[in-house]
């Protein structure tokens, strides 16, 4: 999931053409990006779509952003879009694992309900500073938990602390990380709302890539071309990541073997078979 798109509730004229689009997965938002009284017809709108024969065809990872769990539409939206072929539900304003917890229950209601047999996993924002200091109990609460996704936004902006300083940026992304890595579960960036601002972008995308973060949210798709650049393997990095995988798959029983003159254990073997993954589902 190098890339992580927004597409607006609200604004259906433009589903078809995400769609068509390179980014990696798409996230209908419900939230931010819906105003109070178009919350029904948004929600409506995205459940027609995300039923649809098309996106069942697409090779696209399927989000949706729901409205805060303890907000009034929280339940409302599950009824809609709790649904098969959602692979996550992206669920703002976590800041416990008895907020997890919670959400997950009444998940599993909507999913009885619709008839839903593959469980959907969850992608949970981390943007308080109270949800950063719990992020790793946060993510571990459920086995449902696939990904934390930082939001500096909202973490920085009412604190008044500066995004253009990069040291800030890498603390909160490394705090973040430490946590996501903490429960097994994948790190994804947060938005960049300078749309003008290609360096700017590039920077935290880069950032994010030398952490460990699997991808970066696109609030537009001109941002989708820079994610995907961004975290693309290298050809050397997929090369070497095959020469790993092919001798661990000769010496199967070896705990830790030589490739290229450095030592590779488990982690890094892991690390390997997941760039494999990624860029054979990125083909």
């Amino acid at each position: 999931m190098r890339s992580k798109l927004f597409v607006p509730g609200g604004r259906p004229e433009l589903f078809a053409k995400a769609l068509a689009g390179e980014a990696d997965a798409l996230s209908f938002d419900l939230e931010d990006a819906v105003a109070e009284d178009r919350k029904a017809t948004a929600r409506d709108a995205v459940a027609q779509f995300i039923a649809g024969d098309a996106v069942a065809r697409a090779a696209k990872l399927i989000i949706v952003r729901t409205n805060a769990p303890d907000s009034p539409h929280f339940a409302t939206d599950l009824a809609a879009v709790a649904r098969p072929g959602v692979t996550l539900l992206n669920l703002p304003k976590i800041e416990s694992p008895q907020a997890v917890a919670a959400a997950v229950a009444a998940i599993e209601q909507a999913e009885r309900a619709n008839g839903v047999t593959q469980p959907i996993g969850l992608l949970l924002n981390i943007e308080t500073p109270r949800a950063l200091a719990a992020a790793a109990r946060i993510a571990a609460a459920h086995p449902r938990v696939a990904g934390l996704q930082l939001g500096l936004g909202d973490l920085f902006e009412p604190h008044g602390i500066d995004r253009a300083d990069p040291r800030n940026v890498h603390a909160a992304m490394f705090a973040l990380r430490v946590a996501a890595a903490q429960a097994g579960v994948f790190a994804m960036d947060g938005a960049y709302a300078l749309l003008d601002d290609d360096a700017g972008y590039r920077e935290e995308a880069h950032m994010a890539r030398r952490l460990g973060f699997v991808g970066k949210t696109c609030i537009h798709p001109r941002q989708v071309a820079l994610a995907n650049a961004a975290f693309a393997a290298s050809e050397a990095e997929l090369a070497l990541a095959r020469r790993i995988v092919e001798t661990a798959a000769r010496a199967p029983s070896r705990g830790a073997f030589v490739v290229d003159g450095r030592m590779i254990d488990l982690p890094f073997l892991k690390r390997a078979q997941a760039l494999l993954a990624t860029a054979h589902r990125a083909d």
